[in-house]
C-alpha cells in the first residue's frame, strides 16, 4: 500500500511539474490588467502555463506579454492580426493547447473578474469529479460585486432563457471561467463552433452536455472590472437572443 501511494504521488507530482495545465486568456486593450493577472497566475501553487491570445491590441498589451515570455517559458503569446471575437480567440487557443498536449485547459478573463485563486479548486474538481468545471456566479444565489442592477437582471434572464430553452442543467451557462479536460476539447470539433461572441460560452457547454461529458459548477464571486472597458455590446446580446434557439433547433448535429 505504501509503495502504491508513493508511485501515485510521484506520478501526480511529475504531471504538475511538467505543466500539463494551461490557462488561456483572450485580450484586447488589457494593458492596465495584464501584468497583474500574469503575476497572480504565476504565483499559484498549482503549476500552470499561460497563453495570452491578443487581437493586436493598440494599447500595447502584446508588448507587455512579450516581456514576460522572454523571461519565462511558462508565458506564451498568440498574436492575431485583428479583433475577431472572443469565440475565435478561444478556438485558436484551444487548438494551440491540443497541439501542445495539455491535459487540462482553463479559460478566464484578464480583468480579475475571475479570481485566479479559484483555479486550483476548479482543477481538483476537474481531476476527480467532472469533465468540465464552470466558475459559477449563480451556483449559490447571486455572487457578483459592483455590477449595476440592469446588468445583473440581464445576466439572470439570459441564464434562465438558456437553461429553459436548451434544458441545460447549468445555472451559469454564460460564464467565461471554465476548465476542460483534454478529452472534451478533442471531441467537440472546435472549428465547427458557430458563434464568436459570448454565445460561444453557451455553445461550448451545450455541446459538451450533448456529448455526454459531466459538468460541475464551482461557486465564485464575480467582481466587475476596475480597469479597462467591458466588451459587452448590442451585437453580443442579439447573437445570444437568436443563437440559443439555433442551438436548440440543430442539436442533433452536435451529438
Amino acid at each position: 500500500m505504501i509503495g502504491k501511494i508513493t508511485i501515485d504521488t510521484a506520478i501526480i507530482s511529475f504531471v504538475i511539474k511538467m505543466s500539463q495545465v494551461l490557462v488561456i486568456i483572450p485580450t484586447y486593450n488589457e494593458s492596465d490588467n495584464i501584468k497583474a493577472i500574469i503575476d497572480s497566475l504565476l504565483s499559484l501553487e498549482l503549476a500552470c502555463d499561460l497563453l495570452i491570445v491578443d487581437d493586436n491590441s493598440p494599447d500595447g498589451t502584446a508588448d507587455i506579454v512579450r516581456t514576460f515570455s522572454h523571461n519565462s517559458d511558462k508565458v506564451h503569446l498568440l498574436l492575431r492580426d485583428k479583433k475577431q471575437g472572443i469565440g475565435k480567440a478561444y478556438q485558436d487557443g484551444f487548438f494551440w493547447a491540443l497541439n501542445k498536449e495539455y491535459l487540462f485547459v482553463f479559460q478566464m478573463d484578464a480583468d480579475f473578474s475571475h479570481n485566479p485563486k479559484e483555479i486550483p479548486k476548479m482543477y481538483n474538481l476537474l481531476v476527480n469529479k467532472c469533465d468540465v468545471v464552470v466558475g459559477s456566479r449563480y451556483a449559490k444565489g447571486i455572487s457578483v460585486v459592483n455590477w449595476p442592477l440592469g446588468r445583473i437582471i440581464l445576466s439572470l434572464f439570459a441564464s434562465m432563457y438558456v437553461r429553459s430553452l436548451l434544458d441545460l442543467k447549468v445555472k451559469d451557462p454564460t460564464s467565461g471561467f471554465v476548465g476542460y479536460k483534454k478529452e472534451v476539447l478533442s471531441h467537440l470539433a472546435i472549428r465547427e463552433i458557430k458563434f464568436v461572441g459570448y454565445t460561444y460560452q453557451i455553445e461550448m457547454k451545450y455541446r459538451s452536455h450533448l456529448k455526454g461529458f459531466s459538468i460541475l459548477e464551482h461557486p465564485i464571486i464575480f467582481i466587475n472590472r476596475e480597469y479597462g472597458k467591458s466588451k459587452m455590446n448590442y451585437k453580443i446580446i442579439r447573437e445570444a437572443i437568436f443563437g440559443v434557439p439555433y442551438l436548440r433547433l440543430y442539436k442533433s448535429k452536435f451529438k
